[in-house]
């Protein structure tokens, strides 16, 4: 068997495909030796492994032998072939189809030069090095234009060290069909329009000192909930809006409630905060 081709069982299948597809592409042939277009495919597939010199993984497969992978995968047909790139199937096709349209399916794998600048850019935030991750991300944004995810790198990394203004003109650049169906570019746009709001409110020391004198002034603390939210103080956030809910019958507790759901959003990544704080407001307004 080649070098570039390896046979996968459940008890490789972790280092074979999983970790195996953090360093380059594995593509998995998923085949049984009853399948004719199997046969078809299997040349094709092994001497383009050859071809392309280990730049992926082909791993084989037998969906008679290993049928609990098969259908961890969603198998229903074969040949399948699925490739897989950090863990995570990509791309993937059914039947034998032609070399030159497996050669094509291939080539889809491997990244273009924004896309290597987007890496380039991943490799230096994770070495603390942001200004080199935000050349190289404004590097891959002229290189390729219509690279959505290295535009919504560039717009986080902006927005990390508050360059909101600029972190705007970026995402407004993105054609409107992309900023609408990109989750991530309508929560950046979200964080953009709430550093908008905090621009015309005063700092959290002036809106303590205000609350301390007016304590029942609801609107007080939705600007403060909305001040910490621009800061990206969520629990600060939090706990100002909750007060709101507990403390109101009306129309501020529903807009408060509202403050609520858009900080889930926000901090959607901050777990255990979002679990606690979604269980105190099902608790108030029970």
């Amino acid at each position: 068997m080649s070098q570039f081709t390896v046979d996968v069982t459940a008890e490789n299948f972790e280092k074979e495909v999983i970790e195996a597809s953090r360093n380059m592409p594995v593509v998995i042939d998923f085949w049984a030796p009853w399948c004719a277009p199997c046969r078809a495919l299997k040349p094709i597939l092994e001497r383009l492994a050859e071809a392309y010199v280990g730049r992926f993984t082909l791993a084989k497969l037998n969906t008679d032998e290993w049928p609990e992978l098969a259908k961890r995968f969603g198998i229903r047909g074969i040949p399948n072939v699925k490739a897989v790139v950090n863990g995570e199937v990509v791309a993937e096709f059914t039947g034998a189809i032609p070399e030159p349209k497996v050669r094509a399916f291939l080539d889809g794998l491997f990244p273009g030069e924004g896309e290597k600048l987007r890496l380039a850019a991943q490799a230096a935030s994770r070495e603390g090095d942001f200004e080199k991750a935000e050349s190289a991300l404004r590097e891959a944004v002229i290189k390729e234009p219509t690279l959505t995810a290295a535009r919504l790198d560039l717009v986080q990394v902006l927005i990390a060290r508050q360059a909101y203004s600029e972190a705007e003109l970026i995402l407004l650049e993105m054609p409107e069909g992309q900023r609408e169906v990109e989750a991530l570019a309508t929560k950046l746009a979200a964080q953009i329009d709430l550093w908008k709001v905090g621009q015309g409110l005063p700092g959290v020391a002036a809106l303590l000192a205000a609350i301390s004198q007016s304590p029942q002034d609801l609107q007080l603390r939705i600007n403060l909930a909305q001040r910490h939210m621009a800061d990206g103080q969520f629990e600060g956030a939090f706990e100002a809006l909750m007060w709101v809910v507990e403390h109101d019958r009306g129309e501020m507790r529903e807009k408060a409630r509202q403050g609520m759901v858009q900080v889930f959003g926000l901090a959607a990544e901050h777990v255990d905060l979002v679990g606690r704080f979604r269980r105190r407001l099902a608790a108030a307004l029970n």
